[in-house]
C-alpha cells in the first residue's frame, strides 16, 4: 500500500513540476517564481488555462489576429510610401549629381534639358502635393499664397520636354538605383568589391533574401537574449532568496555556538581573575609580613609587647573607673534636680578653689623671688 501511494505521489509531483514549466513558459514577461505557483496552486490552474487563450505578450488569439492584420496594412503602406519616397530621393540624388557634373564639366545642351525638365516637374509635383487637400487634412483650411493646385499645374515643362524626358528618365533612374544598390553591395560585402559587373548583378538579387534572414536570426537571437534576461532574473532572484536563507542559517548557527563559547569562556576568565586575586592576596601578606621583618628587630617586638600589655591594663582600670563613675552618677541621677543644682555649686566652688590656690601658688612663688 505504501509503494502505490509513493508511486502516486511522484506522479503528482510529476505533473506539477510540468504544469510550473509550462506557465512560466506561457508567460516569460510575468516576475513569477516556482515557489509563487507552488504556493498559489489555485492561480496557477488559473494561469494554465489561459495559456489556452492567450500568448506569450499577454495577447488574446482574436486580437492577435487582428493586431496581425492591421500590422500587415500598415507594413503594405509603409512599403508603398517608402517605394515612392525612394523614387523621389532617387530623382532628387539624380539632380543633386548633375548639379556637381555640371560644375566640373560641361554636359550635352539635351542633358541640361533633361534635368531641368526633371527638376521643374518635381516641384511642381511637390507643390501640387501639399496644395492638394486629402481626407486627413480640412478641407476649408486657407490656400498658402492664395494658390490653387491648378495654377501650379501651369508651371509646368513644355509637353514637348516631357515626352523626351519620359523615355530617358526610365534607363537614368534605372542606372542611378543600380550604382546605389552595387555601392551597397560593396558596404555589406567588401570583398565583392573586385568580382565582375555581372556577378555582382547577380549576387545583388540574393542580398534581400540573405538580409531577411539575417534579420530574422537576429530577432530570434533577439528573443533569445529576451528570455536568457527574464531567465537570469529568475535565477537571480533565487539565488538572492536561497543566500538570505543561508545568511540566516549562518546567523543561528553562528548565535548559538557563541553563546556556548561565551558561557565557558566567562566561567575560565572567573577561573582566572579569582586565582589572580587569590596570588595577588598572598603577595600583598608576603611583603606585610616581609616590610615587618625589615622594620622591627626581636628587643623591639619585646619592648612593643611589653608597652602593649601596659596599655591594655591601663585601658582596663580605666575602663572600670569609667564603670564605677558612670554607676555614682546614675546614683546621683536619682535623687533629682535639687541635687543637680547642689552638684553644679559643688562644682563651681572646686572650680574657684582650684583658681585660688593657682593664684596663691602664683603669688607666693612671686614673693620668693
Amino acid at each position: 500500500m505504501s509503494d502505490g501511494s509513493d508511486a502516486t505521489n511522484v506522479m503528482l509531483f510529476g505533473q506539477e513540476e510540468s504544469l510550473h514549466q509550462q506557465v512560466l513558459a506561457s508567460f516569460p514577461l510575468c516576475d513569477m517564481t516556482k515557489e509563487d505557483l507552488t504556493q498559489n496552486p489555485q492561480f496557477c490552474k488559473l494561469l494554465a488555462a489561459l495559456t489556452q487563450h492567450v500568448d506569450k505578450t499577454g495577447l488574446t488569439v482574436p486580437l492577435k489576429t487582428e493586431l496581425e492584420k492591421v500590422e500587415q496594412k500598415l507594413q503594405n503602406q509603409k512599403r508603398q510610401w517608402l517605394r515612392s519616397e525612394s523614387l523621389y530621393r532617387g530623382l532628387q540624388e539624380m539632380i543633386q549629381d548633375h548639379c556637381v557634373r555640371k560644375h566640373q564639366a560641361t554636359d550635352p545642351p539635351d542633358q541640361n534639358t533633361f534635368y531641368e525638365t526633371l527638376q521643374r516637374c518635381l516641384l511642381v509635383a511637390k507643390g501640387v502635393r501639399q496644395l492638394d487637400p486629402s481626407s486627413t487634412t480640412n478641407q476649408d483650411q486657407p490656400l498658402v499664397l492664395g494658390l490653387t493646385p491648378q495654377q501650379v499645374m501651369e508651371l509646368m515643362p513644355a509637353k514637348t520636354n516631357v515626352q523626351r524626358m519620359k523615355p530617358v528618365l526610365l534607363g537614368q533612374l534605372e542606372k542611378h538605383l543600380k550604382e546605389k544598390c552595387l555601392s551597397l553591395l560593396s558596404y555589406y560585402q567588401p570583398e565583392w568589391e573586385k568580382e565582375s559587373e555581372s556577378l555582382k548583378t547577380n549576387k545583388l538579387l540574393h542580398v534581400s533574401v540573405q538580409l531577411g534572414k539575417e534579420k530574422k536570426e537576429a530577432e530570434t537571437l533577439k528573443e533569445t537574449c529576451r528570455e536568457n534576461t527574464v531567465l537570469l532574473q529568475r535565477q537571480t532572484q533565487l539565488y538572492l532568496s536561497e543566500l538570505i536563507k543561508c545568511i540566516h542559517l549562518l546567523q543561528s548557527v553562528i548565535l548559538d555556538h557563541k553563546l556556548k563559547v561565551q558561557t565557558d569562556l566567562d566561567r575560565k576568565k572567573l577561573d582566572y581573575f579569582e586565582g589572580k586575586c587569590e596570588l595577588v592576596l598572598q603577595k600583598i601578606k608576603t611583603e606585610m609580613v616581609k616590610l615587618q621583618l625589615d622594620t622591627y628587630t626581636t628587643d623591639t617586638i619585646s619592648a612593643h609587647r611589653k608597652i602593649r600589655e601596659k596599655l591594655e591594663l591601663e585601658l582596663k582600670s580605666s575602663k572600670e573607673e569609667q564603670q564605677a563613675a558612670e554607676v555614682k552618677l546614675s546614683s546621683f541621677k536619682i535623687l533629682g534636680g535639687e541635687f543637680e543644682v547642689l552638684a553644679n555649686e559643688y562644682c563651681r566652688l572646686r572650680q574657684e578653689i582650684d583658681i585660688r590656690k593657682w593664684a596663691l601658688k602664683e603669688l607666693s612663688h612671686y614673693k620668693k623671688k
